[in-house]
């Protein structure tokens, strides 16, 4: 699974599909309903850590799932769709809403499914609607309101359901104001991010009141390293692979870091990123 995470990390996984298709999407779950076998569900593994000895059962990669389209003031897309890709058709068509959006690098199931935010925006507050499919291979329309949005959390993440289409609803803007908004936030991120290297993006959730970048930062770990994983000088939030790193070195740095913050600062630290495959 590491040709298929942007931290390069994870062990085999049984068998991996890529639908082209919703139907086919649900063809599989249909299929592994009926036989029994566990699924597990990436778009472009973006925010995933695959465990080193890899994923039992299917892997359903969506990231072939692409089509979108404006319709009025909403933008509807399959969960493939990248989130860049998906902003950039919202500032053509002049809609608002989705600059925070800018330089997320998952795709649209996946932004639903954790609530994916920055710069004070989430998905959460453009989002409309959502097609699932069931465990058992149906679709299912679900509100905004029956998601059970929270901080980088939701309801998805507790059941077996796939996003497959999710609907924005966005707010006619002026488009030269929303491009500058997008190229701030693209400088921001560029100056301020491990770029450079392999990583799943911030690792933990913002503590209240705090970033758990700066704890980070002032419990001394910049820098701090296990094999191949690096706790970014950059960006003390990110932890980067810089050269052959094993998800046993990540999660062994991110318990460290959460044993430090937890014995300097008093504040635990919880994982936004999510965590998959087989326990060594």
């Amino acid at each position: 699974m590491s040709k298929y995470t942007y931290l390069r990390i994870g062990g085999p996984a049984d068998v991996v599909v890529f639908p082209r298709a919703i139907h086919e999407v649900q063809n599989v779950v249909r299929t592994a309903y009926e036989f029994g076998v566990p699924y597990t569900v990436l778009g472009n593994g973006s925010n995933i850590l695959v465990r080193d000895r890899g994923v039992r059962g299917i892997v359903i990669m969506t990231r072939d799932l692409q089509r979108m389209r404006p319709c009025g003031n909403m933008v509807i897309a399959q969960a493939g769709v990248p989130v860049v890709a998906l902003v950039r058709l919202a500032e053509t068509q002049s809609l608002g809403g989705l600059e925070f959006a800018c330089g997320i690098p998952g795709t649209v199931g996946g932004a639903v499914r954790m609530n994916a935010g920055a710069f004070g925006g989430q998905m959460s507050d453009v989002l409309s609607h959502v097609i699932i499919c069931t465990r058992r291979g149906r679709l299912q329309k679900l509100s905004n309101s029956e998601l059970g949005f929270k901080y980088r959390d939701s309801a998805m993440k507790d059941n077996d359901g796939i996003v497959v289409e999710a609907t924005y609803k966005l707010s006619p803007s002026n488009k030269d104001a929303l491009t500058a908004k997008i190229h701030e936030y693209t400088r921001h991120r560029k100056a301020t991010q491990p770029l450079d290297y392999p990583s799943c993006g911030s690792v933990f959730k913002r503590p209240p009141g705090d970033f758990a970048g700066r704890l980070i930062s002032a419990c001394g770990l910049r820098g701090k390293r296990i094999g191949g994983a690096q706790v970014s000088t950059k960006h003390a939030g990110f932890i980067i692979n810089v050269g052959a790193a094993t998800a046993s070195d990540y999660l062994r740095l991110i318990q460290l870091v959460q044993a430090e913050v937890q014995r300097q600062c008093g504040v635990e630290l919880e994982p936004e990123i999510q965590i998959v495959g087989e326990d060594d």
